[in-house]
């Protein structure tokens, strides 16, 4: 799978650009600030249907515009498809495929399968086990459908049990009301919680195993998968800290409190990893995510890396490049600050390429 067309119209500080692709690697290089990230984050958005970095539609939209527009033209299994993404300012966001709107962005999310590695995923060592969930949902979601339809359907349950137990106060009526939202909540909590733990437990071989390739063995890595329902079933939580819950006025207990534990050398990475062997443990964790990917969805997820090599020393950048040029992988993106130091790079890249100028919202094709 490749992207051959990318076009944007007000998508961030870009007013207007089109450009033409390379279907194996594209490398954008340019000053800080000036789009490089835009241009992966508009490819992510016509894969995922949201931004990867923002929480709101809303801040895509160029300043002071009142609308923006996405088009790609996507090659998969020998088809051409055009895909279209529409918003205006207070509007629902519009998504096409071939002209065809979806009725539900669900449905689309998963079918051209994408990575992202980016300076942000430094939020899956440093923040909270939000974002470690978040990192599991997004991850799952593209290759399984039914955990993504059973995810919205858990959270939709569990914000009307905590909107319920807040209405309560305290009291102990309303049992029956209850006993209906966990009788919805127990069989989704089980079945995503199985979900998660058989991801966690292919996905860490892989990982592993990259971690070594990039680092050179120099450290051993682990992913512990966390969880209340790992030793109980959740019906039973539910009952144990009926009064937790109604003293809490929320819902304590269930796989919302998931937690996906990273560790190097049995201690957790954010405690003992320096910012390169962080950053090692992130690019590994996502190669491992593209290989996942492939392997269930038998296709050739597109790899978006943005900035990666900062922080990096030249044995490890080596490594990535080398990892990455194998015929395993499909189309690629890299951003770099440095086009000297790109050229260097890419000098010893077997692959074919091309590279581009990004100057404040404006991209130039480059000679090799």
């Amino acid at each position: 799978m490749h992207i051959k067309k990318l076009s944007l119209v007000n998508f961030k500080n870009y007013s207007e650009l089109s450009v033409d692709l390379h279907n194996k690697v594209n490398c954008f290089v340019g000053n800080n600030g000036v789009g490089k990230t835009n241009l992966l984050d508009a490819v992510y958005y016509l894969c995922m249907c949201k931004s990867y970095f923002q929480v709101s539609d809303q801040y895509s939209i160029r300043q002071n515009q009142e609308f923006m527009v996405l088009q790609g033209t996507f090659h998969l299994n020998n088809q051409q498809d055009e895909l279209y993404c529409g918003l205006k300012v207070g509007k629902r966001k519009q998504f096409r495929k071939n002209k065809k709107e979806y009725q539900r962005l669900s449905d689309h999310i998963g079918r051209y399968p994408v990575v992202m590695v980016s300076p942000s995923d430094s939020a899956l060592i440093i923040e909270g086990s939000e974002e470690r969930r978040k990192y599991m949902n997004a991850v799952i979601s593209q290759f399984d459908r039914n955990y993504l339809e059973e995810t919205i359907k858990y959270n939709k349950v569990l914000t009307q049990r905590n909107k319920y137990l807040k209405e309560l106060g305290g009291r102990t009526s309303g049992n029956d009301l209850l006993e209906i939202y966990n009788n919805q909540l127990i069989p989704l909590a089980e079945n995503i919680h199985k979900t998660r733990t058989r991801f966690v437990d292919e996905l860490t071989k892989v990982f592993q195993n990259y971690y070594s390739l990039i680092s050179q063995e120099k450290e051993q890595v682990s992913l512990e998968y966390a969880s209340q329902l790992n030793d109980n079933k959740y019906g039973d939580l539910l009952r144990k800290f009926y009064q937790k819950d109604l003293a809490a006025q929320y819902t304590c207990m269930g796989i919302h409190k998931d937690e996906l534990i990273l560790k190097m050398n049995d201690l957790p990475i954010k405690k003992i990893g320096s910012q390169g062997q962080q950053k090692t443990f992130l690019v590994a964790l996502k190669l491992a995510q593209f290989d996942f990917l492939k392997t269930v969805k038998e296709i050739k997820p597109i790899l978006l890396l943005d900035d990666i090599f900062d922080k990096f020393d030249v044995d490890r950048v080596a490594q990535i490049l080398e990892l990455v040029a194998d015929e395993s992988f499909g189309q690629i993106f890299i951003t770099h600050t440095n086009e000297e130091r790109m050229r260097k790079l890419l000098s010893n890249f077997h692959g074919s390429h091309k590279l581009f100028k990004v100057d404040s919202g404006q991209v130039t094709s480059l000679k090799p």
